[in-house]
């Protein structure tokens, strides 16, 4: 007959250790891995977590893996990753970080995979990009952009409403034209100057200041050189290189440098040191 006795207090304690040892080691496995850090901000910025969960970041805040960073209408963002590449998002831009993963021992593991839902952002290459430029894949609404080591900016403008959009219970104005086109330049005021540059067509603009880049889509690939600008007008049509800057707009505060707080590739980022706000 097997007799049982009383736990003593000591190996209570032991076993309570154990069992939140246990714990805090799965909950660590279930975390997303650190992408990066937020290490220059002009404004307020949010990243919609993979569990629906929306936190506030600060600078030195942390990023990960699914996150969703989002800016507001007057939000520069720059994220220095764990192999020293940078991404800077301009206002009111939203970037879902799909897949980043860097050691410095293990190059078969690199991945480097995001998704432009909107807006805009400037990339410049890090170590990640410099070993294994085909890892790298920034999808967009029109295409995919692949890197050969390389500093660009994309920036994706929506197409514009359809005649019969508009506000809950708002009818469309009967002079709005059917098919409204690019914006035209606005007349210069009296004692104002030059007139307004045009506003971009819709479509995913490309500027490359250094290295190269390649778009895919379903109408076919093209290579830009440093120097060149891009067009595609959407996913179904090829981009094509243009003439001269479309009007292209990135302008953060000249604050903004780069290679601003080094993250020591292969090594977890240091912890933030901000208050992180979670809305659940």
């Amino acid at each position: 007959m097997i007799q049982s006795r009383k736990l003593t207090a000591t190996e209570f304690a032991l076993r309570c250790l154990l069992l939140l040892a246990l714990w805090a080691a799965g909950a660590m496995a279930l975390a997303a891995p650190v992408a990066g850090t937020v290490v220059q901000l002009s404004g307020p910025l949010m990243a919609k977590k993979a569990n629906g969960t929306i936190k506030v970041l600060v600078l030195k805040s942390e990023v990960e893996n699914g996150d969703t960073l989002v800016t507001e209408k007057n939000t520069y963002a720059m994220v220095k990753f764990i192999d020293n590449s940078e991404i800077t998002l301009r206002p009111d831009s939203a970037l879902t970080i799909e897949n980043f993963s860097f050691d410095n021992g293990k190059q078969d593991e690199d991945r480097a995979h995001f998704n432009l839902v909107k807006g805009g952002l400037r990339s410049v290459t890090g170590l990640l990009g410099k070993r294994s430029k085909e890892k790298f894949e920034l999808k967009t609404p029109t295409g995919t952009i692949g890197i050969r080591g390389t500093t660009f900016i994309a920036q994706y403008v929506p197409p514009p409403p359809t005649a019969t959009t508009g506000l809950p219970g708002q009818l469309p104005s009967a002079k709005a034209p059917a098919s409204p086109g690019p914006a035209m330049p606005a007349p210069s005021q009296s004692g104002a100057g030059l007139a307004t540059p045009p506003s971009l067509a819709p479509g995913l603009h490309l500027q490359v200041t250094d290295g190269a880049i390649i778009v895919t889509n379903s109408g076919g690939s093209l290579g830009f050189q440093a120097g060149q600008f891009g067009y595609v007008p959407s996913v179904n049509m090829p981009p094509v290189i243009v003439p001269h800057n479309p009007n292209i707009q990135f302008t953060p505060p000249p604050s903004f440098n780069p290679s601003a707080g080094p993250v020591s590739p292969g090594a977890d980022p240091s912890k933030s040191n901000g208050v992180d706000c979670i809305v659940r």
